[in-house]
Parts: C-alpha cells; sequence; structure tokens
C-alpha cells in the first residue's frame, strides 16, 4: 500500500539517478494525496513504471506518471484498478488516460470542488471503484480485459462489469 510513509526515501532514490524503472508489486490501497505525491515525483524524474500483480488506488495513477507504463511478463495475472468517481462512457474512456489525462483525473479526488466545501469529490475516493484492467496468461500469448466496478464487489472483481472495446493500449494505460 502506499501510505506516504516512504515518499521521502522514494523521492530521495529517483533523485539519485540510477533508477530507470520503477515496478509496483502486488500494492492495494492509499489515498489520492500520496498517489499524487508519487505521481509527481515519476513524472519529475522521467523514468518508466511496470506493475507486478495487482496495482490498485493510489498504485494505479503512479503508475500512469511513469514515462512508458507495462505489465510485468511471467505467468502472473496483471491488474490495475483506476479509481472514478462514476462509471465513464465510450468517449471518456478513449481520451481519459492520455498524457496529462490521468492527473487531471486524480485532481478530482485531490482539489475540492468549488461549490462543494471543503471536502469535494475527495470523499468520493474509493479504492474499489474504478475500472480495472487485466493480463492473463495464457498458451498462445495475454488476454487483456477492461472491467468496471462500482465498489460494491468489495476484493471480489469477479463481479465487476465488462467494458466493450476498452484494450488498455489502445486507451494508453498500458504503452508497448
Amino acid at each position: 500500500m502506499l501510505d506516504g510513509s516512504a515518499v521521502d526515501q522514494f523521492m530521495e532514490h529517483l533523485g539519485s539517478g540510477n533508477v530507470r524503472t520503477v515496478m509496483f508489486e502486488n500494492s492495494l490501497g492509499g489515498t489520492a494525496e500520496v498517489a499524487g505525491a508519487y505521481a509527481r515525483a515519476i513524472r519529475a524524474s522521467g523514468v518508466n513504471t511496470e506493475a507486478r500483480g495487482q496495482c490498485h488506488a493510489a498504485c494505479a495513477y503512479a503508475f500512469l506518471a511513469g514515462k512508458e507504463h507495462r505489465f510485468a511478463r511471467g505467468f502472473q495475472v496483471n491488474g490495475l484498478l483506476i479509481p472514478l468517481a462514476a462509471r465513464p462512457d465510450p468517449q471518456d474512456l478513449a481520451t481519459r488516460w492520455r498524457g496529462d489525462e490521468a492527473q487531471k483525473t486524480l485532481a478530482e479526488f485531490t482539489e475540492p470542488a468549488p461549490d462543494s466545501g471543503a471536502g469535494g469529490l475527495r470523499e468520493r475516493w474509493q479504492p474499489t471503484q474504478g475500472v480495472l484492467f487485466t493480463s492473463t496468461p495464457t498458451l498462445f500469448g495475454r488476454v487483456y480485459n477492461t472491467f468496471y466496478c462500482d465498489g460494491t464487489q468489495g476484493r471480489d472483481m469477479s463481479r465487476c462489469e465488462v467494458l466493450s472495446d476498452a484494450d488498455p493500449y489502445k486507451l494508453g494505460v498500458l504503452t508497448p
């Protein structure tokens, strides 16, 4: 979990200039503020990111900040759950994670809405609600699927709704 306890050490390590890829492995949870801190550090350093296993919530936004971002190779199932406040429509999916758009989505959770008082959408940050991208190994390569999870499924991702025509490479979530 990206809980903020290692942000300073992480930024110091990135600043050394010896890091080319940040690997996230089975990272579940974290806050929007912590996601923003990790994402800013990754973006500023220009490193690549890779996810092995599950990368949910704060991890997902930090992952998207990489210059290139990809799932790890191997026999594990990889999953990336990007929190969203509401179910995205197809047009929104097509542009939401390209370039700086991922940071704009994260800002929806870290900056209060002008008319909502102090909390704004920050109160709607739910680590189990959003879009889940998965990569499953098969004998003939990997199978990629995309789902919308409304938050009621808990950790049972099989209860999420399949989103058609939402290839993570076409959407910019994964880079080759």
